[in-house]
């Protein structure tokens, strides 16, 4: 019997075999021609998948650095460890990692061919191009099947930027990210969150002040710190043919942009004064939206500016300071706007009766502000910042409770994300990334100059604000906001946009030196610090510095660095800005965007009544004394500050009585707290009684 028969007589009956059998045999002789012939998709899907498994591996080295940083944040927290912020640790792993990355990876040299312009063709030698189009001729392919199939091909190439180092290893390369990332994925949801929890009360009693360092000192410190580095590099010959007036002045309003997150952490974990946490906090969010838009009118009068005038130009300047005002000016009111819409929205809709729905609306709503304002050429941040702060005082009114809790959970996961992912590739990019030029000496003197720019901007302009402002701010609470001017996420961001020529490389290098040493050492400081200012801690928040004496503090005694607390609540700070919009919003905002009282019927005008009617919801026409909260209630604007609230702090409020003591070292703490309060009524030490033993007792207490 032939082995053909023996093969039929095998399979007989089993058809399926059969076909796999034949199936897998003219697969295994069309994968074996395609390796003989030599063609380029077998090729190309090895090529991607090599791609793919780079960017994971890529990924996955950062979410390690993430998970690295969210244990040793734990383990700090558990023993009470406070001399280095989860941000040190986040450039700290990634500075490790980043050497690792750098002098431990192989070395792969890149595919390089040498393109030249074709005849005929013109460009701007002074930008490089953005798309080039390669046409590879037969006699530059190996095979003649690659050769007629690349023949027919043109292939595009996107401009990336200037590589120095061609002999990277592979993940070393991807380990990089598109500096548009950062502002268009990280840092919305750091700036949106800054604003949505913003402590408004605090925000709008020391409105003055916090405008006046934001816009003016910001101002300031940019300036002067340009000047002195311009002046510094006078000094040094090869510094000073790299670096005109305008690129110092540049990298000072870079370098302006503050970032005191760690400071502003352990404010909140010790109960530092609330004023004080207002100044800072409030200077910061509104610092980064100044510096943004200041390094933009820089870049204008830069683009107006002619270079053969050798001087001044006063209409290229006015220039610059109308579009800085403009671009301003239409960023707040496009996120207000958006944020106003989003009220308006969650108002006027049963879209409440689905969380779901409703999260979606808030968030989508919420970076849409962004995306608009970049679209349009104006600044994102500022409009997302703006867009914050109306979501919080209004838009958080309407929601259900499902949407509250989640909205503020998510916006605060993601800002933690972010900002530790930022300082990690801060890390690992001081070793990774391929434009960076250190010079030591424009980095010792950007130091210098970055001190004292800080300092031109706290002490003159405390000192001028003291001059109408009631409590005044001491002198140990201007070291503090001295110190509070750290470098962070924003100043990175700015620096790493571009890196073409040698002076943006050595703005980035510097940026970076200058965020992780005042990361590192400065926030690694604050604790020792506010014990050596004297700074209160332990400060109820509610008692609105209304201390009785006796009220323990958890930095010890002494309160020389306070705000003065003032005797009455008419004479403590209130912005005119701030009572001008109480009044307004309270009346007319307040009643058309959310559902509170008093509604537009009891505030317009008799002849708007059928408007007001359009405009109020049943809900507020049902809205009794057991309704939903209002968020905003923290906003006090008048001259009681009055808070409203139930549980333990309104017994500390309304009880005059009652003093606050904290017990910071108790391991059976409160969940989520860090200390445990007790409220026990304030005595004279004659009053008290003594056990068996001698020990004072309190009133009512057992021996």
């Amino acid at each position: 019997m032939s082995k053909f028969s023996l093969f039929k007589c095998y399979f007989k009956g089993k058809p399926s075999i059969l076909v796999l059998v034949f199936l897998s045999y003219f697969l295994h002789l069309g994968f074996c021609q395609d390796l003989m012939s030599g063609t380029p998709d077998s090729e190309y899907d090895e090529k991607a998948l090599n791609t793919h498994r780079l960017d994971n591996l890529n990924l996955l080295l950062y979410t390690f650095l993430l998970i690295l940083t969210v244990v040793t944040i734990w383990m700090f927290k558990h023993r009470r460890l406070r001399f280095l912020h989860e941000t040190g640790l986040a450039v700290i792993y990634g500075l490790v990692v980043g050497a690792i990355i750098r002098y431990t990876g192989p070395i792969t040299e890149p595919r390089i061919i040498p393109v030249v312009p074709a005849t005929g063709i013109h460009y701007n030698h002074s930008v490089p191009p953005d798309i080039l189009w390669l046409q590879l001729s037969n006699k530059r392919m190996s095979s003649k099947a690659s050769a007629t199939y690349l023949n027919n091909h043109t292939f595009v190439y996107t401009f990336r930027g200037e590589i120095d180092n061609t002999s990277l290893n592979e993940i070393d390369q991807k380990a990089t990210f598109d500096p548009e990332v950062f502002f268009n994925l990280l840092l919305p949801p750091i700036i949106f969150h800054a604003a949505y929890s913003l402590k408004r009360k605090y925000f709008f009693k020391n409105l003055g002040a916090i405008f006046t360092f934001a816009f003016i000192g910001t101002t300031v410190t940019a300036f002067v710190t340009g000047s002195l580095i311009w002046g510094f590099i006078q000094i040094f010959p090869y510094l000073a043919k790299d670096f005109s007036f305008l690129d110092t002045l540049y990298f000072g309003a870079v370098i302006s942009a503050t970032d005191p997150v760690t400071i502003l952490a352990i404010f909140s974990e010790l109960h530092v004064d609330v004023n004080l946490y207002a100044l800072v906090f409030g200077e910061s969010v509104l610092n980064d939206a100044i510096a943004i838009v200041l390094t933009r009118a820089i870049q204008s009068y830069a683009e107006k500016y002619n270079p053969n005038h050798g001087g001044f130009e006063m209409v290229a300047f006015f220039q610059a300071v109308g579009e800085f005002l403009l671009i301003f000016t239409s960023s707040l009111v496009l996120g207000s706007t958006l944020g106003i819409a989003t009220a308006l929205l969650t108002k006027f809709t049963r879209i409440r009766d689905f969380p779901l729905l409703e999260t979606c609306l808030f968030v989508l709503m919420s970076y849409t502000t962004f995306l608009i304002a970049e679209a349009t050429d104006l600044t994102g941040i500022v409009s997302v910042l703006f867009c914050g702060m109306c979501q919080a005082h209004y838009t958080y009114n309407n929601l259900s409770d499902d949407s509250r809790v989640r909205t503020k959970s998510f916006f605060e996961l993601l800002n933690f994300l972010a900002e530790n992912f930022i300082f990690s590739y801060i890390g690992v990019s001081m070793f990774t990334f391929p434009k960076h030029h250190f010079d030591v000496a424009f980095i010792c003197i950007s130091f210098i100059a970055v001190a004292l720019g800080r300092a031109a901007n706290i002490y003159p302009l405390s000192f001028l604000l003291n001059f109408g402002r009631k409590p005044k701010i001491s002198r140990n609470f201007q070291h503090v906001l001295f110190f509070s001017g750290m470098r962070g996420a924003m100043a990175f961001a700015l620096a790493i946009r571009n890196t073409m020529s040698k002076a943006r490389q050595t703005f980035l290098t510097t940026t970076s030196l200058i965020v992780i040493g005042s990361v590192i050492f400065v926030g690694g400081s604050v604790t020792p610090l506010l014990t050596c200012f004297g700074i209160p801690v332990g400060v109820d928040e509610e008692a609105d510095h209304a201390a009785l004496p006796g009220t323990p503090h958890r930095g010890g005694d002494s309160a020389e660095g306070a705000i003065e607390p003032s005797r009455s609540g008419s004479q403590s700070e209130k912005s005119w800005l701030a009572r001008i919009w109480g009044g307004f919003d309270t009346k007319y905002m307040k009643p058309l965007l959310t559902h509170s009282k008093p509604t537009l019927i009891d505030t317009l005008p008799p002849c708007c009544l059928p408007v007001a009617r359009m405009l109020t919801t049943s809900e507020q026409l049902n809205q009794g004394s057991g309704a939903h909260g209002d968020s905003d209630i923290e906003l006090c604007i008048d001259d009681t500050d009055s808070v409203r609230s139930s549980g333990p702090r309104a017994f500390a409020s309304t009880q005059p009585g009652f003093q606050r003591v904290y017990f910071v070292n108790d391991r059976k703490m409160a969940v989520d707290d860090e200390e445990r309060h007790l409220f026990y009524p304030i005595v004279s030490p004659e009053a008290l009684s003594c056990d068996s033993l001698g020990n004072k007792l309190l009133p009512g207490s057992s021996v």
